[in-house]
């Protein structure tokens, strides 16, 4: 027993993950030397993920065709991948939600973190609609097809890869063959459109005049104040400053884990389980916004004295886990499993209805709702609501890459708005797929009406008011 229990250096299954790790990291390099050399890739404003998750999927299967094994292992594994993008949504996730917003006064123009929020929900539903809508056409002539697939439009597109690929996985263990692999695609697709039409978008703009496009990515000064601000721990002391970040989110991930442990645990229901684990992401967002409340509370009764988290280097940590999660989004798509014409035809349809549609809504809204930064406003939820919000920044940075505009503020700040808004989507997405029919066609109903709701919630004039200025 002592011997099984033993670490040894040389056995390959304690390398393994290790191994992996240092593969999609060449595979990052790789696809950072490829964007920098190839001009038609920074045009479009690619992320390098992207390009070095397909170069992934490419070298995966060049790994199973050549039968790249060490100890009986493959070198890469799907089942890896699938954990990679499943654990860094959540700490992804859970970095965003420890940071604080702060509060400029130098912006000409206010922001509208409320109306962004609801724009956000309500792009969602409209992707839910038509995705559903689509599917459940579809199906009654694709049997292969899952009627109810299309709901992982608005997660794909609006969300991301990590969520589309969990709650796919959901889908396929409740009889949606490929699950997985479609919300994967769909995710895929939605950052081909936020890079695609973005960019289409800010080109014609700048034709017309209407905003300048910087001609050169530009270097994001980093002064000593945004590493370390007025108030916070020092960068280095006892303990490095970026280690405690690391600790605030792993400790936040851990206290996730456990709460999702002991709620499926009460909870006995299977499909309900598997639902639950799929939405760690969300639990993380939850458990980080109650810690960050925590630490304000202890800092105002003046039982902690400095504050401990610092939002530069939590947005570091977002963007190296995104990175990781977006190549392996990619490279965990199992082709095979799209095999089938009845997934194919539907993933082709949902998303570039989907995308068409997602495009016209949201510049008409945004012209009604931003009048004031209405283009920064577009770039920045387009590129969010199609692809990620690395996507949504990099789009902004193309005509505004000082910020000058509340646009970028007010997709952090309307991003957490929307978790509080996005309640009726995660419940639908919970039952659409049970077997019984009044959970697909009470859902699809009830997207109409949530869509209709708070339709009338953007639209009704509130507190939040223009600037005189007018573009």
């Amino acid at each position: 027993m002592s011997k099984i229990l033993a670490f040894q250096t040389s056995d390959f299954s304690h390398w393994h993950s290790i191994v992996q790790i240092g593969i999609i990291s060449l595979i990052l390099l790789l696809a950072n030397i490829v964007r920098r050399k190839i001009k038609l890739f920074r045009n479009l404003l690619f992320p390098t993920a992207i390009i070095g998750g397909f170069i992934g999927l490419g070298i995966k299967y060049l790994i199973f065709g050549l039968n790249l094994k060490i100890d009986g292992n493959f070198l890469l594994t799907n089942s890896f991948l699938e954990a990679i993008t499943y654990h860094t949504i959540a700490l992804g996730f859970i970095a965003m939600g420890l940071k604080s917003v702060k509060k400029e006064n130098s912006n000409e123009i206010k922001g509208r973190p409320f109306k962004t929020g609801l724009v956000i929900v309500n792009t969602y539903l409209l992707q839910g609609i038509i995705g559903l809508g689509l599917t459940i056409i579809l199906a009654l002539s694709f049997t292969k097809l899952a009627n109810f697939g299309g709901i992982l439009l608005p997660l794909g597109f609006g969300q991301g890869p990590g969520q589309a690929g969990n709650i796919g996985g959901v889908f396929e263990e409740n009889g949606f063959i490929g699950g997985k692999t479609f919300g994967l695609s769909v995710a895929t697709i939605g950052t081909l459109w936020a890079c695609v039409a973005g960019i289409y978008y800010i080109n014609k703009r700048a034709k017309e005049g209407k905003v300048k496009r910087v001609e050169a990515e530009k270097s994001q000064l980093v002064t000593p104040e945004i590493i370390e601000d007025l108030g916070e721990i020092p960068i280095s002391e006892a303990i490095d400053k970026m280690s405690i970040q690391i600790i605030f989110v792993v400790v936040v991930y851990f206290f996730s884990f456990l709460f999702i442990k002991g709620l499926t645990t009460l909870i006995t229901v299977p499909a309900f389980q598997s639902l639950i684990w799929g939405f760690n992401f969300i639990f993380g967002m939850l458990f980080a916004m109650l810690a960050k409340l925590i630490l304000n509370s202890l800092r105002k009764a003046g039982w902690m004295k400095r504050k401990y988290t610092n939002e530069y280097m939590l947005n570091r940590i977002t963007g190296v886990v995104f990175d990781y999660m977006i190549v392996a989004s990619i490279m965990a798509i199992d082709i095979k499993m799209l095999a089938s014409i009845d997934l194919w035809v539907a993933l082709l349809a949902i998303t570039t209805v989907g995308g068409f549609i997602t495009y016209f809504y949201l510049k008409y809204t945004i012209y009604k709702i931003y009048p004031d930064y209405k283009h920064e406003a577009f770039a920045t939820l387009f590129g969010n609501l199609t692809g990620t919000a690395s996507n949504g920044i990099a789009l902004l940075r193309e005509i505004d890459p000082d910020f000058k505009t509340p646009a970028a503020d007010d997709l952090v700040t309307g991003s957490s708005t929307a978790v509080l808004f996005g309640a009726p989507i995660l419940l639908i997405t919970g039952v659409v797929y049970l077997p019984e029919w009044y959970y697909l066609w009470g859902s699809f109903i009830a997207l109409i009406a949530c869509f209709i709701l708070f339709t009338f919630l953007l639209h009704r004039k509130g507190k939040e008011k223009p600037s005189l200025t007018e573009k």
